[in-house]
């Protein structure tokens, strides 16, 4: 039963044999009327389930994609992926997991989930070995990776777009609604790989933020389809449709408002496919410091003093006493010793972006980490003394100007070109000058 039958349409006079019916007339034929009786509109659910329902070809193409879409994060391109989502399959049984929910059949309702989500974990699971596919490539930078597992605004609004256009397509013609099918492919299968793309390769936090926004959009295009489809007065009939509909519901508010609200994964601004804003840190401005010597309160040294001798004549009388001797002397304490430390700060290490794909680098606030800006080969960094190994990928942090902006982040070692190479990227020890000890012997 399809859509045009008589019995789920409203009954309309047929024209004489020979004529042909006015335009109007022939383009309200093809627009959407919800029987008022219960067996036109079982009629009607019967027809939209039949062609709703998951087929086999839903799982080929899953596989199709999900490997195209994976190997468009291992060689970074946006062409690629922009292929496999062509390949995408047909997301009609998402429309028919909606009508299960009105309509209340558990049945039909599990079994378009349970399609929706092997085909999901087929596209998952082709990113994963996409991921490990690219382990002997690393050190690399994959932005498209990185784009794709974060929540961006301009997403969510394209996304609302695509779930209503495909509701009121499907619900209004039997032709088979591919651009809006495509609208919500390229929202889902690209985080969803994404985070896959992250467990297999271990590479920043692309896992499990590429599923938690594959979740977020999910929810979102499934509130928006079942609205158009209220809208368009397909309404629960029984306690078990408006069961399902409000379990639906709830769930997707949880996930939304848990997901939206609470999660650091989710960029305040930003923009999208490349045109990347440079962002200066808080940390603050590293300053030049100078040591200065200690203020010297020295005691000038003293000459010893000579002991003066007090002699008297000896008289002439017997009786006379015999001379005695008197002796001053003066004994004044050792002067202390001056001591002048001077300490040397070290010679800044300056290196060059030189990266051999993509024109550049990103600068990210941690290895592997949020993303801050995108530095240019040939851009001069200040190499710092500290590095991380992250899965089997070492990181620099580096100091960088641009745009008069100090940046401070990390960045991949491998990409930076040094004049003199610093041993394990660690400052040479700082050396002292002490100037030798001035004592005076008294």
């Amino acid at each position: 039963m399809t859509l045009n039958d008589p019995s789920s349409i409203s009954q309309e006079p047929q024209p004489p044999r020979g004529s042909n019916p006015p335009r109007t007339r022939r383009r309200r034929r093809g627009q959407l009327t919800v029987p008022a009786d219960a067996e036109g509109r079982a009629a009607l659910f019967q027809s939209l389930a039949r062609r709703a329902y998951p087929s086999y070809e839903l799982f080929v193409f899953a596989i199709l994609c999900g490997a195209i879409i994976g190997l468009g994060f291992v060689i970074d391109s946006q062409a690629v992926l922009i292929f496999g989502i062509l390949m995408a399959p047909l997301l009609t049984p998402w429309i028919g997991l909606l009508l299960g929910a009105i309509t209340g059949s558990a049945r039909f309702f599990g079994e378009t989930l349970a399609a929706l989500l092997i085909s999901a974990a087929l596209i998952f699971v082709s990113g994963v070995l996409a991921g490990f596919a690219a382990r002997p490539f690393l050190p690399r930078t994959f932005n498209e990776a990185f784009l794709h597992s974060r929540l961006w605004w301009p997403d969510l609004i394209v996304l609302a777009l695509g779930a209503i256009i495909l509701t009121i397509s499907f619900v209004r013609s039997e032709n088979k609604p591919y651009l809006p099918s495509v609208m919500l492919a390229y929202e889902f299968f690209l985080p969803l790989s994404a985070g896959g793309f992250g467990l297999g390769s271990g590479v920043g936090d692309l896992w499990p933020q590429g599923v938690l926004v594959f979740l977020v959009y999910f929810a979102w295009a499934t509130l928006f389809g079942f609205l158009t489809l209220i809208a368009l007065r397909f309404m629960p009939t029984n306690f078990a449709g408006f069961a399902f509909s409000a379990g639906m519901i709830v769930i997707i508010a949880v996930i939304l408002i848990g997901l939206m609200t609470g999660g650091s994964w989710i960029p305040s601004t930003g923009p999208r496919l490349g045109s990347q804003v440079a962002t200066s840190t808080s940390s603050p401005l590293r300053t030049a410091t100078e040591t200065l010597p200690p203020i010297m309160d020295a005691t000038p040294s003293l000459p010893p003093s000579s002991t003066p001798v007090i002699e008297t004549e000896t008289p002439t009388e017997t009786l006379a006493p015999s001379p005695v001797p008197l002796t001053l002397e003066i004994t004044l304490p050792p002067s202390e010793t001056p001591t002048m430390t001077l300490t040397i700060e070290p010679t800044p290490v300056y290196a060059r972006v030189l990266s051999d794909q993509g024109g550049g680098v990103n600068l990210r606030k941690q290895p592997g980490g949020q993303y801050i800006a995108t530095l240019d080969n040939n851009s001069i960094v200040e190499v710092q003394p500290e590095t991380q190994d992250v899965s089997g990928v070492t990181w620099a942090h580096v100091i960088a100007i641009k745009g008069n902006t100090k940046l401070d982040g990390w960045i991949l070692q491998s990409v930076l070109v040094v004049a003199t190479p610093i041993p394990n990227w660690q400052p040479s020890d700082t050396p002292t000058i002490t100037s030798a000890a001035i004592t005076s012997t008294p």
